[in-house]
């Protein structure tokens, strides 16, 4: 699993993660995006349509980096997962947790309405 920060112009942070969200792929990401999540306050969209497969240790990370996000007033949306993906989110009812967005415009202005 791969993993990139972009910093968007409008201060968001973007994490592009890139692989299968099993054990591995996650233990090769869990701290790199716990720090990025956990450290400070911050509006991050989390790029997730590179990702083909998400296992529950993935989603576990995913809502434990969205809960620190909220306690210290930032907050984390999803974009663009693939379709298997984007079904485990919604067996899982992860998306009534985490918000989940199709493009980064409507990410971006959604995250911004959600912390104003």
């Amino acid at each position: 699993m791969d993993m990139s920060v972009e910093y968007l112009s409008d201060g968001l942070k973007k994490i592009n993660l890139k692989g299968r969200m099993d054990i591995e792929g996650t233990q090769a990401v869990d701290l790199r995006l716990s720090i990025e999540t956990s450290i400070q306050k911050a509006l991050i969209i989390v790029d997730l349509s590179l990702v083909e497969f998400m296992a529950s240790v993935g989603l576990g990370v995913l809502v434990r980096s969205a809960k620190a996000l909220r306690l210290r007033g930032g907050n984390i949306v999803l974009l663009s997962p693939q379709p298997v993906v984007a079904l485990v989110l919604e067996k899982t009812r992860i998306n009534e947790v985490i918000s989940v967005y199709n493009d980064l415009n409507t990410a971006s202005e959604a995250l911004r309405k959600i912390n104003t």
